[in-house]
């Protein structure tokens, strides 16, 4: 049974709509057969859409300077969601070359295809170093060091909600005549987690992931001491409920091509909504972490030298390459607006160099 039937017979079963969040679970990680969880190529130039880890690995060089900050030999780096498992090798080999590595390297990875790959790919890279990446299927009770998170909190199941009369109500997923469609539930949507905007016009529709607030909070309980990085496209809240942005943040991702229908291609596209940076940084302090900085990828890569690694490079061919890589990753028409660094730290006083050029806490 196709995926997109699967989820019809749970609608059925339930005789109503269910949410946005329940669909956007099913579509990404419903076992062997959601977008997650099957065996398709997600990322590069093959797959759907390209990360920046993908584009260079000047990216995760950088990353690996932030780690050095807090790394002592005696705690670790616990990366959510390794992709391929290019950005562990990135970090990995430049911890090494800076000789801190950490004492482990734990990557989270509920996808069994996706563990096999970021094998495959660590141990083609790094053979040397395979023996200190450790997989985990679930959080650890305990953790010091990094905790890195590179869009991550795009894919996690969120919430889509639509101003009727004077609030908001639940924008679902039914079915009908065996289509798959958007359904708008009976009643008010009522929960103080996520702050809504007030003066917004009818029909204007946006989107809050309780379930990326609730992962924050299990975060803090796991760490003892560290930093927490979290990378993604998104913003803070004023600009995230701006008027203008009345048809949300959902976006769906098939074969690089962007659109907002996410009953097409159901378990073959990407979904995701932008992230929401100050609900995760209220989550984040009623939580017990520190804010330690917020930054756009650009100026975060830039306060960490990566202009440097370009300067540094002798051959030319080389150089021009990575000059555009380093396009891609800090240009405001590429990644490097759009995408901002949230920095959380636990027990940690150092002031983290990848906000030397710029800390936008006061924006959140």
């Amino acid at each position: 049974m196709s995926l997109e039937e699967i989820i019809k017979n749970t609608i059925i079963q339930k005789a109503g709509p269910i949410g946005f969040d329940e669909f956007m679970d099913l579509a990404l990680y419903y076992p062997a057969q959601g977008y997650y969880s099957g065996g398709a190529q997600k990322f590069g130039e093959q797959g759907d859409f390209i990360t920046a880890p993908e584009t260079s690995d000047l990216f995760g060089f950088c990353l690996a300077r932030q780690c050095t900050q807090v790394l002592d030999g005696n705690n670790s780096i616990l990366e959510f969601g390794a992709g391929s498992g290019i950005l562990a090798t990135q970090i990995l080999f430049e911890l090494g070359r800076l000789n801190n590595l950490p004492e482990k390297y734990y990557i989270l990875e509920l996808s069994a295809e996706l563990k096999q790959r970021q094998k495959e790919t660590i141990n083609k890279i790094l053979p040397e170093l395979l023996d200190r990446v450790v997989w985990l299927n679930t959080f650890p009770e305990h953790f010091s060091g990094v905790v890195i998170a590179n869009e991550v909190l795009d894919a996690m199941p969120a919430k889509r909600l639509i101003k009727k009369q004077t609030s908001f109500v639940e924008l679902g997923v039914d079915c009908k005549d065996n289509q798959l469609q958007w359904q708008i539930f009976d009643q008010p949507y009522i929960d103080d987690k996520a702050l809504l905007p007030n003066e917004v016009e009818q029909g204007y529709t946006t989107e809050i992931n309780l379930r990326a607030m609730a992962w924050i909070e299990s975060l803090s309980d796991i760490v003892e001491q560290g930093l927490v990085l979290l990378i993604d496209y998104g913003m803070g809240r004023d600009e995230y409920f701006h008027p203008q942005r009345g048809e949300g943040t959902l976006r769906c991702y098939y074969q690089h091509k962007a659109s907002d229908d996410p009953f097409v291609h159901v378990g073959e596209q990407d979904i995701t909504t932008s992230v929401n940076f100050s609900d995760m940084a209220d989550q984040a302090q009623n939580s017990g972490f520190d804010i330690a900085g917020y930054a756009t990828q650009a100026l975060f890569l830039i306060s960490l030298g990566i202009d440097e690694y370009l300067l540094a490079e002798t051959d030319e061919d080389r150089r021009i390459t990575l000059a555009q890589q380093v396009k891609q990753l800090v240009l405001p028409s590429a990644m490097g607006e759009s995408f901002k660094v949230l920095a959380l730290t636990k027990k940690l006083s150092v002031k983290l160099k990848g906000f030397t050029e710029q800390d936008l806490t006061h924006k959140l």
